[in-house]
């Protein structure tokens, strides 16, 4: 599978975001990830909810690895990315990371993650084949 494009999306940082420190929460970071996933969907023509009522089955996270590099704060806007690295019949897995830009250019990493989506059936929620028009628009 050849390299696939890195997609990004702003996040700023707000109060419900931070600890008592004024940092990010470590588990919010789960939340920005999502969002950037949902997005990077979206701008492959896939709506999840539509695609749930045509397919019937729904993607969930099977697994996730997160390292934690340096602090987001309170205002900051971080670039949240996606990037496929691997896609099978029944799951992907994306790399994901949060940016902090940095003004004299470049950016500061403060969240990686390894994140791995199934597609299960709606219902019973096993294990199913991802829709061919699904991987068709997810692989590059």
């Amino acid at each position: 599978m050849p390299a696939a494009a890195e997609f990004f999306w702003p996040v700023r940082i707000y109060w419900e975001d931070t600890d008592a420190g004024g940092i990010v929460f470590y588990a919010n970071y789960l939340k920005f990830f999502e969002r950037a996933r949902t997005e990077w969907l979206r701008a492959r023509g896939i709506h999840q909810q539509a695609l749930r009522e045509r397919a019937g089955g729904q993607f969930v996270v099977s697994e996730v690895q997160l390292r934690f590099e340096r602090p987001a704060r309170l205002d900051e806007v971080l670039q949240v990315s996606a990037r496929l690295v691997e896609a099978g019949r029944a799951s992907f897995t994306l790399e994901q990371r949060a940016l902090r830009p940095e003004p004299a250019g470049g950016s500061t990493l403060c969240c990686a993650a390894t994140v791995r989506v199934g597609w299960v059936d709606a219902h019973s929620l096993r294990p199913k084949r991802l829709p061919e028009d699904v991987l068709q628009r997810i692989c590059p």
